[in-house]
């Protein structure tokens, strides 16, 4: 922690109590939440920064679309469009947002929609001719004006929120206490040979409630880069690679590539970063400058949503989210909510 966000560590604590006030104005009902009919699952975190929602939204998109009808609803984070908005053939990332348009393009059977406001998103998806059978709150566990039907709280292997304090200091959006509304806890990015009595420590140190169940997860990724062609990971040892990222934590990324022996450059930018020329200029100046002819320009798949059509010989590496342990007990917990929820419906 820079000593710069310890001297702010007073601004902390007037916001820890600003925040807990507003919960506790929701927990008694002074302030209103609205639950909805149709079984909402709201996936959050308490921190800012990435924990990896966007991978387990997807998981949850898979485990259910076979069954029922499934839609994603997000506030489209940095688009350019206003009020609630559906995903279609005109949509881009600028008008959704880089994740809802990632969810688009990769699902076809699902409904992606925005709005900032989630008590009319849910409306509107609810007005539908073909309204979903259950609904997707991507980073929404802060929205305490809608009651979500079932929670689930991720927090990273790396940046536990137990071990992390109030902004500015850290990066809490909420008091720790905050966790305690989560049905499911699931921490992320962990080393995939996580042993069971690892997990038994970390849960011990994140003393969830006796309702509650801890899962661990890791970074699953893709070797086949998709993009401008489809090419091995394998295949680029000897290439010259320029790995951009407009990610919160591209951390993991960068271990897993180094682990592959990919030799790479890297240009990091911000989380959700809006690339303008100058940008593409420094990265086409990267790409000149490489020795070999044989290079590529190699982004996440969030970035790549934003900049594919920018950028020549461009690639993206994806990923997915693996349960190291007790996958069929997440599963089978999910699918048992929505099951009970759809019928009391």
């Amino acid at each position: 922690m820079s000593v710069f966000r310890k001297i702010l560590y007073p601004f902390s604590l007037l916001y820890g109590v600003i925040t807990s006030t507003r919960n506790y104005l929701f927990n008694i009902h002074v302030l209103k939440s609205t639950k909805f009919a149709t079984p909402t699952i709201v996936v959050g975190n308490l921190s800012v920064g990435g924990t990896g929602k966007t991978p387990q939204i997807e998981y949850l998109i898979r485990l259910l679309q076979n069954d029922y009808k499934v839609a994603v609803l997000s506030r489209g984070y940095k688009r350019k469009s206003k009020g609630f908005l559906i995903a279609d053939e005109n949509a881009t990332a600028e008008s959704i947002g880089d994740e809802p348009f990632q969810y688009y393009q990769k699902f076809n059977d699902i409904i992606v929609c925005v709005d900032a406001d989630r008590i009319n998103g849910i409306k509107q998806l609810d007005s539908l001719k073909n309204r979903p059978d259950v609904i997707l709150l991507d980073d929404a566990f802060q929205h305490r004006k809608v009651e979500g039907g079932f929670n689930i709280l991720l927090t990273s292997f790396n940046d536990l929120y137990i071990d992390d304090f109030m902004l500015p200091t850290g990066n809490l959006r909420e008091r720790v206490s905050g966790a305690e509304r989560a049905n499911i806890i699931v921490v992320t990015k962990c080393p995939s040979t996580l042993s069971d009595k690892e997990q038994f420590e970390l849960t011990k140190k994140l003393n969830p409630t006796f309702y509650q169940t801890v899962f661990f997860t890791s970074i699953e990724y893709d070797n086949n880069l998709k993009g401008a062609s489809v090419i091995n990971l394998l295949e680029i040892e000897n290439t010259d690679v320029l790995l951009i990222t407009g990610i919160a934590n591209p951390t993991p990324l960068l271990n897993y590539l180094k682990e592959k022996n990919i030799k790479f450059q890297h240009l990091k930018y911000p989380d959700h970063h809006s690339f303008n020329n100058n940008d593409l200029r420094e990265i086409n100046n990267r790409v000149a400058n490489f020795k070999s002819k044989n290079s590529i320009v190699l982004t996440t798949e969030k970035d790549y949503v934003r900049i594919f059509e920018k950028i020549n010989n461009l690639h993206f590496i994806s990923i997915k989210t693996k349960f190291i342990s007790h996958k069929i007990d997440f599963d089978n917990l999910i699918k048992k909510y929505v099951e009970q929820s759809s019928r009391d419906s």
